[in-house]
């Protein structure tokens, strides 16, 4: 079993940064890969971007290729994602996942996190 717990959301304007953080806790962190997904009003979760156990190799969405980046802390059991020039599509519940490999991962994650609310105002 393993806990998730987002951190970091908030309102920001169109154009600023967020660093969202997603602290896990219960089996050893390190044996997974990781990732973050969003979920806008009256749509589907979307993949946004997923990081190997390793922290070795990250896979992107193209909509935030060049502006997310995703890195992780195995010592210290967390995930980031550093959020950069913002804009009001990005505006979403982030939601942070585990898996044992990328290609489930990205499709079905064993865990979910609870998220956390990013809104980018015009």
């Amino acid at each position: 079993q393993v806990q998730l717990v987002e951190s970091g959301g908030g309102l920001v304007q169109a154009g600023g940064s967020l660093r969202l953080s997603c602290a896990a806790s219960g089996r050893a962190f390190y044996w997974y890969a990781m990732a973050w997904f969003r979920q806008a009003p009256g749509k589907e979760r979307e993949f946004v971007v997923a990081i190997t156990s390793s922290g070795a190799d990250t896979y992107y969405a193209d909509s935030v290729k060049g502006r997310f980046t995703i890195s992780r802390d195995n010592a210290k059991n967390t995930v980031y994602l550093q959020m950069n020039t913002l804009q009001p599509e990005d505006t979403a519940v982030y939601y942070c996942a585990a898996g044992v490999n990328i290609q489930l991962l990205k499709t079905t994650p064993a865990y979910w996190g609870q998220g956390t609310q990013v809104t980018v105002s015009s």
